[in-house]
């Protein structure tokens, strides 16, 4: 840990996120504007910590005693997407990793790196230049205003990962390692409602681990996002559903819904103890839900497309998920 705990060092996975970030000159210790107008981009981090050799990070095992799924932080999502036992278990988990970018990326960017994944916006991710031209940069690059916000004092960068929703939705947990030593926490509680700084990561801290629980009875689950191009490019929206089913494998019993790219945090939908109850082909199902997240989740300004057009794209890929799981029974 003696390298990480270095002032400014930076930890390297697969580097898929972090090295196009710097070289943007983001991602950095913010230095804001001043009288004299927007300062030059922080100095690159001193050291770059390279975990690619920590072995002991790159497992996925079934630990049956424990009821989890243990998921190593160093696991390519090209690995995780294709593991049988995520595969046959855990197909939301599945589908979000093998969703993520192209393959060559995919071969490259770890699960770890995914929940870590840094916060986007339309008017930060750019090259220094471009965000000069717009006067000075944001919250987040060099300078002191909101573009999204205007006169908002918390930056609103949205949270891009594929994988975090699902992983909320299942209930994961993920697990520190640090120079206070090891904890494990609720990954819903890892993330907080602040672009600039958006995990509850402490300082030389490294993600070690991912632990979700096994299901304890019959469950369907799924994950949609919409983006531009198939591949490549960061979801505009995303939706990670889950329910949980009787023993008739039909009515549902419990659902949980997190919806991203929202803004900071992904969103845990409420008051969908309705659904309960009901039968997962009932059409109904997929309206009340997709209504639900269409009433509870509103959009930002901070990537593509305007936030209305992607609100609407929310309730019309819910449905389309829970249609697609009740034809799939």
């Amino acid at each position: 840990m003696t390298a990480l705990q270095r002032p400014g060092a930076r930890v390297v996975a697969g580097g898929t996120d972090i090295l196009p970030n710097l070289k943007h000159h983001l991602g950095l210790p913010s230095r804001p504007s001043g009288p004299e107008g927007p300062q030059h981009p922080a100095e690159l981090p001193p050291v770059l910590v390279s975990l690619s050799r920590v072995t002991a990070l790159r497992g996925i095992a079934l630990d049956e005693a424990a009821g989890v799924l243990r998921i190593g932080a160093g696991v390519t999502l090209s690995q995780l997407s294709e593991h049988p036992e995520v595969v046959a278990r855990f197909p939301s988990l599945s589908q979000s990793a093998g969703a993520v970018a192209s393959p060559p990326i995919r071969n490259m960017g770890t699960i770890g790196g995914n929940v870590n994944l840094d916060t986007r916006c339309r008017y930060v991710n750019q090259t220094h230049f471009w965000r000069e031209a717009l006067g000075g940069g944001c919250l987040k690059s060099e300078g002191n205003v909101c573009h999204v916000v205007p006169g908002g004092r918390n930056c609103v960068a949205a949270m891009s990962s594929d994988n975090v929703p699902v992983l909320i939705s299942l209930d994961a947990t993920i697990v520190q390692a640090g120079p206070e030593g090891v904890r494990a926490l609720p990954i819903e509680e890892y993330y907080k409602a602040d672009g600039l700084a958006h995990t509850n990561a402490k300082p030389g801290e490294v993600t070690t681990e991912l632990r979700v629980p096994l299901p304890k009875g019959p469950r369907r689950s799924h994950y949609i996002k919409w983006s531009v191009r198939k591949s490549i490019d960061f979801p505009l929206v995303s939706v990670a559903l889950r329910f949980d089913l009787e023993a008739d494998e039909a009515t549902v019993a419990a659902v949980k819904v997190v919806v991203g790219v929202l803004g900071s945090k992904p969103r845990t939908l409420g008051k969908l103890d309705d659904v309960a109850g009901k039968k997962l082909a009932d059409p109904a199902v997929a309206r009340m839900v997709a209504d639900a997240a269409y009433a509870q989740c509103k959009p930002l300004e901070n990537v593509p497309y305007e936030a209305a057009y992607r609100r609407d794209m929310i309730r019309v890929y819910t449905r389309r998920a829970i249609e697609a799981l009740a034809a799939a029974e």
